[in-house]
């Protein structure tokens, strides 16, 4: 079946960096739209990059845009989020996610079938 373990995450000091990895099983990440989400406390989860399957092309929210970095290695099965610049704001859970039926843009949580666990981010002094 699909799976998706995130890594990565931690504790950083604001204009720090982090690299969160996604390794997904069970599909191939080439197969679907595949992107990465986030969710802080008492705040609905919100889209963050995608990266489409046809083409490679990438999308980004407003707020981490020229910030963040999504890339994926199709020969590890295996997708990233580069995170440059971090803001306390950055902070949350980041999840890995993907879908049969799912755009690049597409924010919406409710389209996306398939999630990891998430890992942690914090971005404070």
């Amino acid at each position: 079946q699909v799976q998706l373990v995130e890594s990565g995450g931690g504790l950083v000091q604001p204009g720090g960096s982090l690299r969160l990895s996604c390794a997904a099983s069970g599909f191939s990440l080439d197969y679907y739209n595949v992107g990465w989400f986030r969710q802080a406390p008492g705040k609905e989860r919100e889209g963050v990059a995608c990266v489409s399957n046809s083409d490679g092309r990438t999308a980004y929210a407003g707020s981490v845009k020229g910030r963040f970095t999504i890339s994926r290695d199709n020969r590890k099965n295996t997708l990233y989020l580069q995170m440059n610049s971090l803001k306390p704001e950055d902070s949350g859970v980041y999840y890995c996610t993907t879908g049969t039926d799912v755009r690049c843009p597409g924010w919406n949580p409710w389209e996306y079938d398939y999630w990891g666990q998430g890992t942690q981010v914090t971005v404070s002094s």
